[in-house]
């Protein structure tokens, strides 16, 4: 398992996918960083809101470019034989591989997290607002929630790797499963508030969605940005069942994922 995930790291780093999403997500902290001068009243809150939401989306993408290199291709193009041929399990092959893309992921989201940091203390023009952001443990505990969310993204993505015979179709479901999971949680309370009072629509789709969060996980529930943009601190109950809920999805996941690769045939 160790080999597979130092494989990993350095593959992860090299790959020219990682560079690209990489850059990109240098060049969303610079929006985050233009778009408090838009906002002469809270310069710090705005960058920091629209920094997050770069964050988050650059880090699902890495992770799902990660999954498409270390794992997808590799089975795609038969290279996961040579690993195979060593005398390990395809399981452990799964968890180093996973285990690869969360430490890149960590890595990543550390480096943009300072990065964020300096573009929210520099944002504003200087412009000191009353009630300044928390940049300390809360604005590092939402990076945190943020990695959890692509982790279960590409636990996702990993599952359906080991299953595909087609080799983007774990990237293109992967980036439909992260957008249906943070829809979820707005999907649900706008339904629970009576849908503006349209009950036909109330009394079609709640069923649907009542049925669905039972399989789906909400990854709305692990972004807690509030906490760093507005010192509104989630309880320690909603986070602590929120990164349950998020771990106990990545081990289902993973260990479906070694369940398909152990029956999967390869000629």
């Amino acid at each position: 398992m160790l080999e597979f995930a130092l494989s990993g790291l350095r593959s992860g780093l090299r790959g020219r996918s990682f560079q690209a999403v990489f850059v990109l997500g240098v060049l969303l902290i610079g929006v985050a960083y233009l778009s408090g001068f838009f906002s002469p009243r809270q310069p710090q809150t705005v960058a920091l809101d629209v920094g997050f939401s770069g964050m988050r989306f650059s880090l699902i993408l890495l992770n799902l470019f990660w999954v498409q290199e270390l794992v997808a291709r590799e089975i795609d193009r038969k290279i996961i034989l040579f690993s195979l041929a060593y005398p390990v399990s395809r399981a452990s092959f799964l968890a180093g591989r996973f285990a690869a893309v969360l430490i890149l992921s960590m890595l990543a989201a550390m480096v943009l997290g300072l990065l964020l940091l300096l573009a929210v203390t520099m944002g504003g023009g200087g412009y000191s607002q009353e009630f300044a952001p928390a940049l300390g443990v809360p604005f590092w505990a939402t990076v945190a929630g943020f990695v959890l969310d692509a982790a279960v993204v590409a636990a996702f993505s990993l599952c359906i790797a080991a299953l595909s015979t087609v080799s983007a179709l774990p990237l293109a479901l992967g980036a439909a499963f992260a957008v249906a999971g943070k829809a979820l949680g707005a999907t649900l309370s706008y339904l629970s508030r009576g849908a503006d009072g349209d009950q036909e629509m109330l009394a079609r789709y709640n069923p649907i969605v009542e049925l669905i969060r039972w399989v789906l996980p909400d990854l709305s529930r692990l972004d807690w940005r509030e906490w760093s943009m507005y010192q509104l601190a989630p309880g320690a109950e909603i986070v602590f069942w929120s990164a349950t809920m998020a771990v106990a999805y990545i081990v289902l996941l993973l260990v479906g994922a070694s369940l398909l690769l152990a029956r999967r045939e390869f000629s």
